[in-house]
């Protein structure tokens, strides 16, 4: 027997289980594979923020707009996935860096993005666990954070009662041309096929302008009340926008749990899942910086994970070369956050249907238009 479907999607991470969702609900004959686990990979060892970023237009258009869809959804959401509406604050450490503060008040403003600046006084207040003397912060109200691997189970089965049929432990050896082929031989046939594997996606698409991207993350027992809003130092951006270096910054989540996640870190060429013991050592010790009284406490896991990056820092998001495949990865640190503006763009695509955004910035084609200039 032939098994067909209108759509299937490669992997059940948070962006291929929000992509299989999305087009489920849209009417689509769908099915998911998953060589592993549902929420595993980058998923399971994200942070998990719902932010708004600013890197670019394009970044800041598809984080704002995912973080609207997150926002309808949240009324959904079943207690485990711990959607909580803390906001981001962004540390400014000196004078310097509450010039950046006030850089990026104006941006968001623009884009009607609510902010509030907090001086000195303010931010000790609103965290008295922090460092003093900090110049201040800018306050994002709109940030959220929730527990990616929950979240990705619940899109998985919103699917699946929308008719999606689930693969699961099923490992895809080919994919193209309408045609997917298990490692065990087994084929099934698609329309359309979205690849959403994240820092393994060049495994199928040796070409794809996606590199892993290396992270570490730690996670305390429970201390109630010690953090009230995600936290994250100015120079994070430096950190994050490098595409080269290792770098660290101070970036602390508060849990419903109770428990603070700390992280981050970023690694190229270094695929070893072990942990990094000396970037591990310069985390906490960024943390420590910003909050030295978090070296009281104690932390049960330390884990690692990888993002994938792209060049441009952008998600690759639509078709490609072959008629029949089309992608969904790159996100690096947002895939949590992009998840939702992803699936409907896609999908909005796929079914010819008008975005709420321009799905342009993100389409696969600008890498190959790159390659074939150069």
């Amino acid at each position: 027997m032939k098994l067909s479907y209108d759509a299937v999607v490669i992997g059940a991470g948070i962006v291929g289980a929000a992509c299989a969702c999305e087009l489920a609900r849209a009417g689509m004959r769908m099915a998911i594979v998953e060589a592993q686990i549902i929420g595993g990979g980058a998923t399971a060892a994200g942070m998990g923020h719902i932010v708004v970023m600013d890197d670019s237009p394009a970044q800041l258009a598809l984080t704002q707009y995912s973080q609207s869809l997150w926002n309808e959804l949240a009324s959904q959401l079943p207690p485990n996935v711990e959607y909580d509406r803390c906001g981001t604050l962004w540390i400014a450490a000196d004078d310097d860096e509450m010039q950046e503060v006030h850089r990026k008040q104006a941006v968001y403003a623009a884009a009607h993005v609510s902010t509030e600046i907090l001086d000195a006084k303010a931010l000790a207040e609103a965290e008295p666990n922090l460092r003093r003397p900090l110049a201040g912060a800018l306050f994002v109200p709109s940030d959220a954070v929730i527990y990616p691997p929950c979240a990705a189970m619940y899109l998985v089965e919103c699917a699946k009662q929308a008719g999606a049929t689930l693969y699961l432990e099923r490992a895809v050896a080919k994919a193209g041309k309408g045609r997917l082929v298990f490692s065990d031989g087994t084929e099934i046939f698609a329309a359309s096929i979205i690849h959403a594997t994240g820092a393994s996606a060049s495994r199928l698409m040796p070409h794809l302008p996606v590199r892993k991207r290396k992270g570490h993350l730690v996670i305390t027992d429970r201390y109630p009340g010690f953090v009230r809003h995600q936290l994250v130092e100015l120079g994070y951006l430096k950190s994050a926008h490098s595409t080269s270096s290792d770098s660290v910054a101070f970036n602390v989540q508060p849990r419903r749990t109770g428990q603070l996640l700390i992280g981050s870190s970023r690694q190229y060429n270094n695929e070893g899942t072990g942990v990094d013991q000396n970037i591990l050592g310069a985390m906490l010790a960024r943390a420590f910086d910003y909050i030295p009284s978090l070296q009281g406490l104690s932390s049960i896991r330390v884990w690692t994970g990888f993002r994938a990056a792209t060049p441009d820092k952008l998600p690759l998001i639509g078709p490609t070369e072959d008629a029949s495949v089309f992608l969904a990865t790159g996100h690096e640190g947002l895939g949590i956050t992009t998840s939702l503006a992803t699936a409907r763009l896609l999908t909005d695509h796929l079914l010819d249907r008008t975005p709420a955004i321009s799905l342009a910035p993100y389409l696969p084609e600008r890498f190959a238009c790159e390659a074939a200039h150069a």
